[in-house]
């Protein structure tokens, strides 16, 4: 008999068995896959790996503008891809070490819900085996969302993948379409721009990057589009034929571009098939399985946490997610809170943001006032980004001075974010922040200078 049983090893469920774990619970953890889950294996790390050898690339081809000369500058994409390989076998290799520390059962099999006991004990079976617990905590993901779209068969055509055969080719395409915007769709924009591959991005909505700041979406947007980058906004895919991605315009035209490929990233949706999940009678929301804050289902001893809830599909959430509901298990109050969820884009540069913008504070019906500040203010940035470009936004509710969201654009602003997290978090005010000592020279002044 287990005390909790978790399903899917992803960022939520590994850090919820090793939390469990290391708590004294009797845990055991099942993947049908590989530890880490999509995040690990065919998402954030493998594509974080390949943009930093494209940003390395960028650098070695401008480096002569900061007094270097690099000449004969080559890009080995298989090597890029060996070293990809190298990194996750490493980090999964790391997360089974931290499940057998923290005393956790690991079966690398499909489970299926078998239901619960009249005594409310939940079985699992897996190959005929069958195991109890007096708690569930389901971290199944996400996958990707396929639209009825005319044509778009991924099984009937070679040229259409998804991230996850993006990931696995061996040699870079000459050219790529892109359908969907979104922080997924325009990494690998930024990744294969920047290795010399042809790329266009059709979105339809207006911008690009969805609920990101439009201002800065719009600045990344227009460096991009100086790099090369087609941009085709406010545009709807109509059909996929071949190597061909036909869609029209606002006024109707129809237009047609190529690739050697074609990368389908219009959003991700819950897993919540396959598994046994109807046995259970959980309540479902949002096309994912329904939670309060402490992650606790309508079913007694049931859980859920990360994409499966089908809210906020960041593997940082579902990771604190996680903690909440082993916090919760283990009769600890704690709960979970969406106030100062960062959300970054990998691209070069990059993107960041943590709570609202400023249009999502008006709509709210807060009365805010925006701080903007090139980031070039900071002398750290001028001296690292020769030319370069970003910009930081601070949001602030009028009356109270409170930290309402902090965006920005450009380097290393995904290492920044941090602290506008913990700003937000407490509740903190532009008064209280502006008196916070930041390094010198840093580019994070730039959030207390925006402030002056």
């Amino acid at each position: 008999m287990f005390d909790i049983a978790i399903i899917g090893g992803g960022p939520g469920g590994y850090v919820a068995a090793e939390k469990a774990g290391k708590s004294g619970l009797r845990t055991i953890l099942f993947e049908k896959k590989d530890l880490g889950g999509v995040c690990l294996n065919e998402g954030c790390i493998p594509t974080k790996t390949l943009l930093y050898s494209a940003k390395l690339y960028d650098h070695a081809r401008k480096s002569e503008k900061y007094g270097v000369r690099v000449e004969g500058a080559e890009l080995d994409y298989k090597k890029m891809t060996d070293r990809k390989t190298k990194v996750i076998r490493k980090l999964v290799a790391g997360v089974a070490l931290r499940m057998k520390n923290a005393g956790v059962e690991v079966v690398k099999a499909e489970a299926v819900i078998e239901g619960r006991t009249d005594d409310g004990i939940i079985r699992i079976t897996v190959d005929g085996h069958t195991y109890e617990a007096k708690n569930l905590l389901i971290c199944t993901g996400s996958e990707t969302f396929v639209p009825p779209i005319e044509g778009l068969d991924m099984s009937a055509n070679e040229a259409l993948v998804t991230n996850r055969e993006l990931l696995a080719l061996r040699e870079s395409p000459t050219s790529l379409v892109i359908i969907g915007g979104g922080v997924i769709g325009m990494e690998f924009a930024s990744l294969y721009n920047s290795i010399g591959c042809e790329v266009h991005v059709i979105e339809m909505m207006p911008e690009i990057l969805g609920a990101m700041d439009s201002e800065i979406s719009a600045m990344l947007r227009m460096q991009y589009t100086k790099r090369g980058i087609h941009f085709h906004l406010s545009c709807k895919v109509t059909r996929v034929e071949g190597n061909s991605v036909t869609f029209i315009d606002t006024e109707g035209t129809e237009h047609t571009v190529e690739g050697d490929k074609i990368l389908l990233s219009v959003g991700r949706r819950p897993i919540i098939r396959g598994f046994g999940l109807e046995t259970l009678g959980v309540e479902l929301e949002r096309g994912g399985i329904k939670v309060d804050a402490q992650m606790r289902t309508n079913v007694e001893g049931v859980y859920a946490a990360g994409d499966v809830t089908g809210f906020s599909l960041l593997a940082h959430t579902a990771s604190r997610e996680a903690e909440v509901a082993v916090n919760t298990i283990c009769g600890h109050h704690d709960t979970m809170r969406y106030n100062a969820i960062p959300g970054i884009v990998y691209t070069n540069p990059e993107v960041a943001g943590v709570g609202l913008t400023e249009a999502q504070a008006q709509q709210q019906g807060l009365e805010c006032d925006c701080h903007k500040l090139p980031m070039a203010y900071s002398g750290r940035f001028v001296s690292e980004n020769e030319g370069g470009e970003g910009l930081c936004k601070i949001v602030t509710e009028k009356t109270t001075g409170r930290v309402l969201g902090v965006h920005m654009l450009g380097n290393p602003c995904s290492e920044i974010i941090s602290s506008a997290c913990i700003a937000i978090e407490r509740g903190m005010t532009a008064c209280e922040l502006e008196r916070v000592v930041f390094p010198h020279p840093t580019v994070s002044e730039i959030v207390k200078e925006c402030l002056i």
